[in-house]
């Protein structure tokens, strides 16, 4: 029996890895921020994620672009969010690196756990924030329920649920570099 070509690099949990393949496609994700203040705001987003080709023996890229589908004012009257954006990730064993942050723009790097073959979770820790975001596939990965709290020195401040419902499947992988 012929053994696996030797690379450089460990190959680390290639359970992690198909699930993030799972999600790959594009998603309508409509999301509600409930604020400590007993504000409860919605917005409805297209999240797309992609990924790199000529990954066999390289650590996983992604990348993910989101954008407005229909806004309920959401930006007027939280103008720190980031309507729409690209952010690029690597999967580097049980830890995401990302180009840029949930609530900031600055890279930052996620612990992932996977809870079981259908969810995992997320958590980061960078600048005054501790977010946990869980991240569920229902149904043969039509349908993702993400739940994600946010605190800030220690309070909690943001808690959002997004009901996402796959619109297209994968594309093609992206060619080259970011």
């Amino acid at each position: 029996m012929p053994s696996a070509p030797r690379t450089g690099r460990i190959q680390f949990d290639t359970t992690l890895r198909r699930w993030f393949n799972r999600n790959l496609g594009l998603w309508r994700s409509r999301r509600q921020y409930f604020f400590p203040d007993d504000e409860v705001l919605r917005v409805d987003m297209l999240l797309r994620v992609e990924t790199f080709e000529d990954q066999a023996e390289s650590e996983p890229r992604y990348r993910f672009s989101w954008w407005p589908e229909k806004e309920y004012d959401f930006f007027d009257i939280k103008p720190r969010y980031v309507r729409e954006g690209t952010m690029e990730a690597t999967l580097c064993g049980h830890q995401l690196r990302r180009s840029r942050g949930y609530l900031c723009g600055s890279p930052t790097k996620s612990q992932v756990r996977q809870a079981d073959e259908h969810e995992v979770v997320f958590e980061s820790h960078y600048q005054e924030w501790d977010i946990f975001e869980y991240i569920r596939l229902v149904n043969q990965d039509q349908f993702r329920a993400r739940t994600i709290y946010s605190w800030r020195d220690g309070n909690l401040e943001l808690v959002e649920t997004h009901h996402e419902i796959r619109v297209e499947e994968a594309g093609a992988p992206l060619r080259g570099e970011s």
